[in-house]
């Protein structure tokens, strides 16, 4: 079962009678039904770019369930549906309502300056997870490395194409996504220097969904039949790309790599099927961080400005360790 060592979740059995938290979304204000006195309660906005992947919306539902654990947090949860301008009016809202801090999962967006400088003039903190703003200022960011995913990726991948061979990229999009770029430059920065291997980078991207990455690998496959690899920049658009090369009876020439840990892609990869390697980014644990650390941050306690989250390699055979059907991602 996948490992939840979080700080800052044992409640006891004294606060936790009656207390609970609720999440609310973009259409409605979220407050929650408790006994605790108010100045020992926090109200935490999240502000989440898009909730329409598996990885962002498993985020949001693990910020809500690390809330209710500590049952004197309540959480306002928003939608921007992948648009900017709604995002800083959402975080705008937030801020209407006087929540005390605001954690922002920025999804594939680089930037969100007028959602910092409105929570920046608020004199609240901000969190961002998993998404790291290329300019803005915040109080504490929680995420991967994900150039070293991408060169763990890399080396397993290298390891199993000892003769060389060709393998492909599906990259998430769009073309200036700092993680998807980090991710694809550390299996390159490995799989260059390979004698024998060729890199295919597919012209279109997957869009990290699972239909994307689908119709990327049947594009791919009319035109590099003999494929041996496939790297993706998340799980998502490996699962779809597993489907096609199902599809065209090539599931024992290719093997998948893929990132973030998504339950469909670890179980695929406990099954023992072609779906070999995925490098750890657990929605379940960066969402609950980042619930914890603005928490923290609003008990007064000194935070790290940047935590980097530990991504191990996840293969068939420590799979079971970070596989949790029960999980929210």
């Amino acid at each position: 079962m996948r490992a939840r060592t979080l700080a800052g979740v044992l409640v006891s059995g004294v606060l936790a009678v009656g207390l609970t938290a609720c999440s609310s979304s973009d259409s409605g204000g979220g407050t929650a039904a408790s006994a605790a006195p108010a100045e020992d309660r926090h109200t935490i906005g999240v502000a989440n770019f898009m909730l329409s992947g598996p990885y962002f919306s498993g985020m949001d539902k693990a910020i809500a369930a690390q809330a209710k654990k500590k049952g004197n947090v309540d959480v306002i949860s928003t939608d921007a549906n992948g648009d900017a301008a709604k995002l800083a009016s959402n975080v705008e809202d937030l801020l209407s309502k006087n929540v005390d801090a605001v954690i922002i999962s920025g999804g594939p967006l680089e930037s969100a300056p007028a959602a910092l400088n409105a929570i920046k003039a608020a004199g609240k903190p901000v969190v961002l997870v998993d998404r790291k703003f290329q300019t803005g200022e915040y109080t504490s960011w929680i995420g991967p490395d994900n150039e070293a995913i991408g060169r763990q990726d890399g080396e397993f991948l290298a390891g199993k194409l000892p003769d060389g061979g060709k393998v492909a990229i599906i990259k998430g999009g769009p073309a200036d996504n700092s993680i998807g770029l980090a991710r694809t430059n550390g299996v390159k920065s490995v799989l260059q220097s390979k004698p024998g291997i060729t890199l295919v980078e597919a012209p279109d991207f997957g869009n990290w969904a699972s239909d994307g990455g689908l119709s990327v690998m049947e594009s791919l496959l009319a035109t590099n039949a003999d494929l041996k690899a496939v790297f993706c920049e998340n799980d998502a658009m490996c699962l779809g790309a597993q489907r096609a090369i199902a599809d065209a009876g090539k599931t024992e020439q290719i093997i998948l790599a893929g990132v973030d840990g998504q339950a469909e892609a670890l179980k695929a990869i406990l099954d023992g099927t072609n779906y070999a390697v995925t490098g750890l980014n657990d929605a379940d644990v960066i969402g609950s961080k980042g619930l914890d650390r603005a928490v923290e941050i609003l008990s007064g306690a000194e935070v790290e400005k940047d935590t980097v989250v530990p991504s191990p390699m996840v293969t068939k055979e420590n799979a079971s360790e970070h596989y949790d059907p029960d999980g929210v991602f």
